[in-house]
């Protein structure tokens, strides 16, 4: 016997074939989704550092925290299992009354001894830079699911609705249409604002990374950048066989200025040098701040002793001012730097130039100060 469909019946077929019901196997049919159910196989050590990063990630946004290197080591160092003691401090604090606060965190981080070791702040923030793409790619294929499945949910609810004569199924089919509906329209709120917090959160990534490289008195770049700086100019220089030199620049009895003014007073003269430094930098000539009073350069294009010249002549500009501490108008007599230069080509590796250029400036220092000097052939 041969049925046909009719007008009064079709919809609520329509809304039994969408949800596998008449099929053998339970499969949609062909051009619809599944709604989604949140099963599929996957490997339990990427889970769970799905749930690391999870983790983190709630633990900033909940409490208001910057993306920063320090916090993410902090919060990596408890979530992981790897500070059990910093993981039960974090815990009691956000149990208590004031919370977890920046200040607080940052004080934690002295106390605990956690400092940005630069290979495994690169780790973690590639980690976790990685986990937000996937986020946000997820993110948005759940949302673009669940809005299918709520539009195909809507249609059946109206078919259900316009039919004048259902049984008790038809009747609860509807009602638990409803339901689903409801949420789907709910789980896709949650997912574009889960977006939207990826988005945010990668920004503040950006900016970490960022930050990570600059060093904060000076706004120069830090030893870090430096080096990432180093190696790219050495395979482009090499490639163009153009010359590249490096050199090594320090301030001359720069503790007298700490002794005799106060460390405020030589923050102060590390940026007046860092400034005379910025000055003969261009996109071909690069200056960072090493560490403490002493800065690094990089020339691309320039023999050791034309490197020599250009820093020579900065070091003759600065010798020649008197600068005065603004606070005490104090004067601080004169302020100068010695600097070493090496070829950086002379040494097979971008290490031994350094050292080479470090010997120079030692060199420089024995020899009487305020001078700049080549370093000696390899």
């Amino acid at each position: 016997m041969t049925s046909n469909a009719t007008p009064s019946t079709e919809p609520v077929g329509r809304l039994l074939d969408w949800l596998g019901l008449r099929r053998g196997q339970g499969a949609p049919p062909a051009g619809r989704k599944a709604p989604p159910d949140g099963s599929g196989t996957r490997d339990l050590a990427r889970l769970a550092r799905h749930q690391l990063i999870g983790t983190i990630t709630a633990f900033l946004i909940d409490n208001d925290l910057d993306v920063s290197p320090g916090n993410l080591l902090i919060a990596h160092a408890a979530f992981s299992g790897m500070n059990p003691p910093l993981a039960r401090q974090i815990t009691a604090r956000s149990l208590s009354a004031e919370g977890i606060t920046q200040p607080w965190l940052n004080e934690l981080g002295e106390q605990s001894g956690n400092r940005a070791d630069h290979a495994d702040l690169d780790r973690l923030m590639t980690r976790l830079e990685t986990n937000l793409e996937s986020f946000q790619v997820h993110a948005k294929e759940a949302r673009t699911v669940t809005s299918d499945y709520g539009s195909e949910l809507e249609q059946h609810v109206d078919d259900l609705e316009q039919l004048q004569k259902t049984g008790r199924i038809v009747s609860s089919l509807a009602d638990l249409a409803r339901v689903m509906l409801e949420r789907t329209r709910t789980a896709e709120d949650n997912m574009r604002k889960s977006e939207d917090e990826a988005k945010a959160l990668r920004r503040s990534l950006e900016r970490a990374k960022r930050d990570a490289e600059v060093d904060f008195l000076t706004g120069l770049p830090n030893r870090r950048a430096f080096e990432i700086l180093l190696e790219r100019h050495f395979k482009e220089a090499r490639a163009a066989c153009e010359p590249l030199s490096v050199a090594f620049c320090d301030i001359d009895e720069f503790k007298k200025v700490n002794d005799l003014h106060g460390h405020e007073a030589g923050d102060r003269v590390i940026k007046a040098i860092a400034d005379t430094l910025a000055r003969i930098s261009d996109d071909r000539c690069h200056v960072a701040r090493h560490g403490g009073e002493e800065f690094v350069m990089l020339f691309r294009g320039l023999t050791p002793t034309q490197a020599a010249e250009r820093l020579d002549e900065a070091r003759e500009g600065l010798a020649e001012r008197r600068l005065i501490n603004r606070k005490t108008d104090e004067p601080f007599g004169q302020i100068t730097f010695s600097g070493g230069v090496a070829d950086v080509f002379g040494y097979g590796e971008t290490r031994g130039a350094l050292k080479a250029a470090d010997d120079a400036l030692y060199k420089a220092k024995s020899g009487g100060r305020n001078r700049i000097e080549l370093a000696d052939p390899a």
